[in-house]
């Protein structure tokens, strides 16, 4: 094989492979971290998430938060992500030449279940133990077999779930700290094919049919301040590590084994505020959450080398919600978000992003003293994004040679749908 077609062929794997991770951007926050803890944080916009502890998901925002526990608490559930992802206004081009061929897409999303379980355990007055498994990432996004843009599309199935063990310790009436250590494992599968004309250059229709799997440990710290029994504040900061995935990666016939990628993974901090009006059933909250998405600025294989640049920037989550105490049955709550993009100068087809709105509602209903059932929903909205991708010619230069294999360009759009339904109970 000559210098030049391991060129050409590295060349289309830095398209084709973008999205091995990176899928469930298209349907959840900005970048793709995923927000589905809990079916009450998307029914409010997870405003206040990181210190309301009104059940025991709150130790996946703040392990701190386990110190306002009194007896044991058992939270199960599951969220549903519906995502609704449009390329229109698109044209494909071979070898950058011609009108283009139509590469509009109406709908690229799926649906995608994320269970959830958290379990907190007070030792005494002073210490809490919390254990928990829920998913960052889960979804599916699939072009058909009959897009134009062969190498820009295809199939990305990636899933991933964090087991976490925290502690809490109470310092007195006002102070609790708290911190825990978090063991991710993601898997992802990607699957994209060539243009026919390139496919009969290189003498296969594969591009790329990867499957790569991992493991990374984490950690978190937090804190919550105790005003009085109605206000209360909390900060948290998540440490997320560099996932390295191992699989094979087989790309018009050249098979890369036990190769390793190197996935970069954002840091978090958040502080939320939760305060209960005085004498009223009302109470309001918020949060506002950093992401450290500048960390993700390539995705580099330890054999294939650098497979793409991104130069991801750093985003924020502001979130704002109420609570509305009905009655001893009844509580109901809703919320908002303003969620910035990941992406700045570089953008995508397959891995869509934009400034996102969140509009949540939910509601708990008290089956006893005990139990509960909560239940919530909210419709993400997308910005409408103008992106252009080229795969470059390595042969360019040579007489005949155009300086792209193939181009694309269009709008994206990605809006979703993600409900909850959780189950509550204290012991």
């Amino acid at each position: 094989m000559t210098n030049n077609t391991r060129l050409f062929k590295k060349s289309l794997l830095a398209v084709t492979i973008t999205t091995i991770t990176l899928a469930s951007s298209q349907a959840m926050a900005a970048g793709f971290q995923l927000n589905a803890q809990s079916a009450t944080g998307i029914g409010r916009a997870f405003a206040g998430d990181a210190v309301i502890a009104d059940n025991a998901s709150v130790m996946a925002r703040n392990p701190a938060a386990m110190a306002l526990f009194d007896e044991t608490s058992l939270s199960l559930g599951f969220e549903s992500i519906t995502s609704k992802i449009e390329v229109k206004d698109a044209k494909y081009k071979l070898f950058d030449a011609g009108p283009g061929t139509d590469a509009n897409f109406d709908d690229a999303g799926d649906t995608s279940i994320a269970p959830n379980i958290h379990l907190i355990i007070p030792i005494d007055e002073k210490f809490a133990v919390g254990f928990n498994a829920y998913s960052n990432f889960g979804t599916k996004t699939e072009f058909s077999d009959s897009y134009a843009g062969h190498e820009y599309g295809g199939l990305t199935d990636v899933k991933s779930v964090n087991f976490g063990l925290a502690g809490s310790y109470r310092l007195n009436d006002q102070w609790s700290f708290g911190a825990g250590l978090d063991l991710i494992y993601g898997k992802g599968t990607l699957k994209r094919d060539l243009h026919p004309v390139l496919a009969g250059q290189l003498g296969s229709s594969t591009a790329l049919d990867a499957e790569a799997d991992g493991w990374a440990l984490g950690f978190n710290v937090g804190t919550v301040y105790e005003l009085d029994e109605n206000n209360r504040f909390g900060l948290a900061y998540h440490y997320s590590p560099e996932l390295e995935a191992k699989g094979d990666i087989t790309y018009t016939g050249v098979e890369y084994k036990d190769d390793t990628l190197y996935m970069p993974l954002p840091d978090l901090l958040e502080f939320s505020g939760y305060h209960r009006i005085k004498d009223t059933k009302y109470a309001v909250h918020y949060s506002v959450q950093w992401i450290g998405w500048s960390s993700f600025d390539k995705l580099e294989a330890k054999n294939a080398g650098v497979l793409n640049d991104y130069e991801w920037q750093n985003g924020m989550h502001y979130s704002i919600g109420g609570t509305y105490y009905l009655n001893r049955d009844w509580t109901l709550r809703a919320g908002y978000m303003y969620d910035t993009s990941a992406q700045d100068e570089i953008t995508s087809i397959s891995v869509p992003d934009s400034d996102r709105q969140w509009f949540s509602a939910g509601f708990t209903y008290h089956l006893d003293e005990k139990s509960n059932i909560d239940f919530g929903f909210t419709y993400l909205m997308g910005d409408d994004v103008d992106v252009e991708e080229k795969t470059e010619n390595p042969f360019f230069g040579a007489p005949g040679q155009p300086q792209y294999l193939s181009s694309i360009s269009g709008t994206t759009r990605a809006d979703a749908i993600l409900m909850g339904l959780q189950y509550s109970r204290s012991f």
